[in-house]
């Protein structure tokens, strides 16, 4: 948009604007899963911080602050911008087991609070949803993955850029669990699995390991034969996210919930990914629009007769 000539609140606002729809959307996936568990399910429900909550959420935040560095920078943009986002994922990862314990601004409502630090309406933190603090962390440290990856110097060294990636993330993983033996004097409650600056950072140098395995896997590997499973899937993770929800936790799952072994657990995973590929490629490969044209138009031409007598 910048190299068309938008300007800083055009950008923003775009981002935010699409921020408010996903988050739209997740309130309206909890009403949808409160209306379809109807008479089991309590009014708390509705307000459940969940997974496209804090996506939508991130990503005005994001909008944010593409907006204030572009409309404070005129040079040097990406690595400003990148800076910045790499800033605010340290900043949001640093003060989470703060805000989950010591600081928690129990001065709001807890349908606000949840947002924060996933209190939900049970008078503690609960590690199963999805508050901004710490899992907004994770989209700024890809805003600022993306902004290295887009950059010329990795455009013109592309290969090498993206081999060196899967190291960085090693060393990040490294650094952190040296780190994390010195961690516990910073905070007064110490929570590593949930809340922990280092487990944040081992998961960031995971999901580098792995993007250079993508990287790998679309240039030499089976990524050649012109399908890949994952990319298709990306391309309607919103639609397989909101279907695949209902028959794997809701109401139409497939396996009775904690109450299967491994192997069966396994075979439940191969049929839900079978299908949600099937819903994918159904979604993509039918023209869904000039369709419903064609059936909206030979309806009119049968109902033409019967008005015409």
């Amino acid at each position: 948009m910048r190299r068309n000539g938008a300007v800083a609140s055009q950008i923003g606002w775009k981002l935010i604007r699409r921020g408010i729809e996903i988050l739209a959307l997740g309130l309206l996936f909890r009403l949808q899963e409160y209306v379809i568990a109807w008479g089991w399910a309590p009014w708390s429900d509705l307000f459940r911080v969940d997974v496209l909550n804090v996506i939508g959420v991130s990503i005005m935040l994001m909008g944010a602050l593409c907006w204030a560095v572009l409309a404070l920078s005129r040079e040097q943009v990406r690595i400003k911008l990148g800076l910045g986002a790499s800033g605010v994922a340290v900043l949001i990862s640093g003060v989470t087991p703060l805000l989950w314990t010591v600081w928690r601004p129990t001065f709001l409502p807890w349908q606000l609070e949840s947002y924060v630090d996933g209190v939900h309406n049970l008078g503690a933190p609960q590690a199963w949803l999805f508050p901004i603090f710490p899992w907004a962390a994770f989209a700024f440290a890809g805003l600022a993955t993306g902004c290295v990856l887009v950059s010329d110097v990795v455009r013109r060294w592309e290969r090498a850029a993206y081999l060196l990636i899967a190291p960085a993330g090693l060393i990040l993983i490294a650094t952190a669990l040296w780190m994390d033996a010195r961690a516990k004097s910073f905070y007064p409650v110490y929570d590593f699995w949930h809340t922990s600056p280092n487990f944040f950072l081992i998961r960031v140098g995971l999901l580098l390991v792995i993007l250079t395995l993508s990287y790998a896997w679309c240039r030499w590997g089976l990524g050649q034969i012109g399908f890949s499973p994952l990319i298709q899937l990306g391309q309607t993770s919103l639609l397989v996210y909101w279907v695949h929800i209902e028959f794997v936790y809701g109401r139409f799952t497939i396996l009775p919930h904690q109450g299967v072994g491994i192997g069966t657990a396994s075979a439940g995973l191969a049929v839900i990914l079978v299908a949600m590929l099937i819903l994918s490629l159904l979604r993509t490969r039918i023209d869904w629009a000039g369709l419903f044209g064609r059936a909206t138009d030979w309806f009119a031409a049968v109902r033409r007769p019967f008005l015409a007598g």
